[in-house]
């Protein structure tokens, strides 16, 4: 989790300042904490529910997880595959190869942006991807998933899960990765 610092106020730089009023220095530092505090990077990761409040913070959030150079989470876009998975459901893929499914959920607009629920909402998602358990919203072989929540202009929180996979007989504890 990541609070404002003086760099989000700063108007020396009027494009800087407005993407840092949008988020971005917040989404950009919590991201490179959660990664370095896992030995872990975006490239590990294969679905993402982020804070899409606005189509267009959603782009700069791209660029602030690290999923693209900053200025190209419109070309992510651009160069997104549609695939279908197993179950026969549609899935938005970005990155390179299509590595990521973002908000398979349909993200926070879809939701209504329930204030207060949003972080659940997300959490509960990447837990049934990582379980297996999605429906026709399941990203094939999903391991790893990344969480991002941002509350306006105040804090950024990036959540890293991993499926825990059980090993031994029925019954017997799940090993922890």
């Amino acid at each position: 989790m990541t609070s404002d610092t003086p760099a989000t106020f700063d108007t020396s730089d009027p494009a800087q300042c407005a993407r840092n009023l949008c988020g971005y220095d917040l989404s950009r530092r919590a991201a490179q904490q959660v990664f370095e505090e896992a030995c872990m990077g975006p490239e590990d990761v294969d679905v993402i529910e982020i804070h899409d409040a606005f189509s267009s913070n959603e782009l700069i959030t791209y660029e602030a997880l690290g999923l693209c150079p900053p200025g190209k989470g419109g070309k992510m876009v651009d160069e997104a595959v549609w695939r279908v998975n197993s179950a026969g459901g549609e899935q938005c893929r970005m990155g390179p190869g299509g590595r990521w499914v973002i908000n398979p959920s349909g993200g926070l607009e879809s939701k209504g942006h329930p204030v207060g629920a949003t972080g659940l909402a997300q959490c509960a998602e990447l837990v049934w991807q990582l379980r297996g358990e999605a429906g026709k919203r399941q990203v094939d072989g999903a391991e790893v998933a990344l969480q991002h929540n941002y509350g306006w202009s105040s804090a950024a929180v990036c959540t890293l899960y991993r499926a825990v996979r059980p090993v031994g007989r029925p019954g017997e504890a799940a090993s922890k990765l």
